[in-house]
């Protein structure tokens, strides 16, 4: 067959046009699969660097919630052996809340457990007066704090409203004493109340006298520190509105047990006392130092002549005591309303027990 040359030539364009086509068509395959290459080795290289971030998150993020969670029981602290008990007696007057709310700015600025040591809600303990006075200013740290009942707040039988306000924090209902423990400390919340239906009295072989001496036995080696409304020992005006000698079998337990502090209201005023014995004994090796701290908002109460053994008094400041607690020392500070130009008190001593804790 015979062709020609035109002809010929539009054969050969068209065996190079497929040449071109097909050896296109083998490069595109060959980059496409190098492509897929590299995408593959990209994909798995950053999607291990992102995992690696993500779990280095996850772990930053489990981290900082078990820091959270610690700070939430030890909050202020760098030393995660430190607790902070802050706090005060006899609180909000609903005929005046200016106290209460200035202390309550106090409490704001120092995290830690707090304390009340009685006379929460004035003047009846209702409920009532729970709501409008106490839960307005006080109200604000109940998650964190740990009452013990006063003598107002049985204005209301069997303080109902008490215990009705806080429910589990402030003990099994009708008998108000419970402890806890900060750290290395163990903590003690009496119900000094002890003629109150419920109570059962105070005495030796009451109760609350038997309950506590198990609770230390059982705590035999904590630092101690105990609370509650009225006071065994107090330079108050009137004596017998101040000094509650029914509380001496409590004393005696806390003494054998090596207590270190004990703090109460009552006496709206500030009155610490030197280390001494359930009779009143100078005692700097063993002895119990009890501070009252009637200082909360309520009002102020005049004082007499100061009791023996009595090292610091003050009758005309609102304020708050801070107790730093460490492993083997604790120190104090009562923290006026009025800042520098207010009435201080500091110091600090070591933890009777602390010997025991580090033999174990």
């Amino acid at each position: 067959m015979c062709y020609s040359a035109a002809a010929m030539r539009g054969q050969m364009d068209d065996n190079v046009k497929r040449r071109i086509a097909e050896r296109t068509r083998n490069a595109m395959k060959m980059i496409s699969g190098i492509s897929l290459g590299l995408v593959l080795i990209l994909g798995t290289a950053t999607s291990a660097g992102s995992e690696s971030k993500t779990a280095a998150r996850i772990c930053q993020e489990q981290t900082s919630g078990t820091k959270g969670k610690a700070e939430e029981t030890k909050p202020g602290n760098s030393d995660p052996k430190t607790y902070v008990l802050v706090g005060a007696g006899d609180v909000a007057g609903c005929s005046s809340l200016a106290g209460a709310a200035a202390t309550a700015k106090l409490i704001e600025q120092i995290p830690g457990t707090v304390f009340v040591a009685g006379d929460l809600a004035y003047d009846r303990g209702a409920a009532e007066e729970f709501s409008k006075c106490y839960d307005t200013t006080w109200g604000k740290f109940k998650d964190r704090t740990r009452p013990a009942p006063g003598n107002h707040e049985y204005g209301s039988p069997g303080a109902l409203a008490y215990f009705a306000y806080w429910g589990e924090r402030a003990g099994p209902r009708g008998k108000g004493y419970y402890s806890y423990d900060l750290g290395k400390w163990h903590v003690v919340a009496l119900n000094s109340n002890c003629n109150a239906p419920g109570v059962g009295g105070c005495g030796a072989g009451s109760e609350q006298e038997k309950w506590l001496k198990k609770d230390l036995q059982q705590h035999a080696k904590s630092c101690l520190v105990a609370y509650g409304h009225y006071a065994l020992f107090s330079s108050g005006f009137l004596r017998m509105h101040a000094v509650h000698p029914e509380l001496r079998d409590l004393w005696r337990d806390l003494y054998a047990a090596h207590a270190d502090l004990m703090l109460a209201g009552h006496e709206h005023s500030y009155e610490r006392f030197a280390p001494q014995d359930p009779d009143g004994h100078l005692d700097p090796e063993n002895g119990i130092r009890e501070i009252v701290v009637g200082t909360g908002g309520r009002s102020h109460y005049p004082m007499g002549q100061a009791t023996p053994n009595s090292e610091q008094r003050n009758s005309d400041t609102f304020g708050v005591l801070k107790l730093t607690l460490s492993p083997e020392k604790y120190s104090w500070e009562f923290i006026p309303v009025d800042g520098e130009e207010g009435f201080h008190d500091s110091g600090e001593a070591a933890c009777h027990n602390a010997a025991v804790g580090t033999a174990k």
